[in-house]
């Protein structure tokens, strides 16, 4: 059955007592209303490591005022059940006074990467998620800390921020869970209608017909006007970015054809943000 805790020092306890016991841990960051996504980031942990701790904690710091903070899906009895049946050993489900005590005040900011795309849209973003995912990987001690390629520009925020602050942790990024139709899991989901969700598959198509795009020689400022064209033709209301990015900085490619990449894996990066309704959707994808 998997525990549940609520305190640093709880959790420090048990993380401390496997390792004694010659026990690698993975952590888990999540804000709840899990769904298989998330669960098959425990799988991938479950992989490398021992055991397994989860963490949900809806952060404030990572919302602006006009942002969805108090309507964003909490359910943590949903949540530790769905952990239970993956195996995950720990549920780390602190408070926000156990997480920013009276009088803290302390940020962690970065620049270079955390700038563009997010950084732009949701200024306030990264330097709130950089402070919560500092403080979980020094409270929780973890070997590894897995975290979804989903949220891109995240991970690589993330990954920045272990290397700048020599943090002991190998940062684990997991591919993109998606439904049967394409679309990448998220908690936000939730907020489409039957008409949204069924219009929402126009975001990963659209993304994988401008990767075709580019791959067959299309200039990229052409294959990013087509996708944020088909986008606003299936509904969406809004297109934040749509853009082709370098894997790793995330500095902008274009706007004529891409290079061919040399030996193996991604060195491009299309990503996308886009409002269908009230719903703000974000997508990624290596090309």
């Amino acid at each position: 059955m998997t525990r549940i805790v609520r305190t640093v020092a709880e959790l420090r306890e048990q993380v401390r007592a496997w390792k004694a016991a010659g026990e690698q841990v993975g952590l888990i960051p999540t804000m709840g209303a899990l769904h298989d996504g998330h669960l098959s980031l425990v799988r991938l942990a479950q992989t490398k490591v021992k055991r397994t701790v989860a963490s949900v904690f809806v952060n404030p710091k990572q919302f602006a005022p006009h942002e969805d903070f108090d309507a964003y899906p909490r359910g943590e009895a949903r949540d530790a059940q769905l952990l239970e049946s993956a195996g995950c050993d720990l549920l780390f489900a602190p408070n926000a006074a156990e997480m920013y005590p009276q009088g803290f005040s302390t940020t962690i900011n970065l620049t270079g990467v955390s700038e563009p795309l997010e950084g732009a849209a949701r200024p306030q973003f990264f330097g709130g998620v950089a402070t919560v995912v500092t403080k979980l990987l020094i409270q929780a001690e973890p070997d590894i800390a897995v975290f979804g390629e989903k949220d891109y520009q995240q991970l690589q925020v993330i990954r920045r921020v272990t290397r700048d602050l020599d943090l002991p942790v190998e940062i684990v990024g997991a591919p993109t869970a998606r439904a049967e139709d394409g679309l990448a899991l998220s908690s936000r989901n939730a907020y489409l209608s039957t008409e949204e969700r069924a219009a929402a598959v126009a975001l990963p198509n659209a993304m994988k017909a401008a990767i075709a795009a580019v791959q067959a020689g299309e200039r990229v400022e052409t294959a990013e006007a087509a996708g944020k064209a088909a986008l606003e033709a299936a509904g969406f209301r809004q297109v934040d970015y749509f853009d082709f990015r370098d894997a790793d900085d995330l500095s902008r490619l274009g706007p004529d054809a891409l290079p061919q990449a040399e030996g193996n894996g991604a060195k491009a990066r299309l990503l996308a943000a886009a409002w269908l309704g009230k719903t703000r959707l974000i997508d990624n994808m290596g090309a």
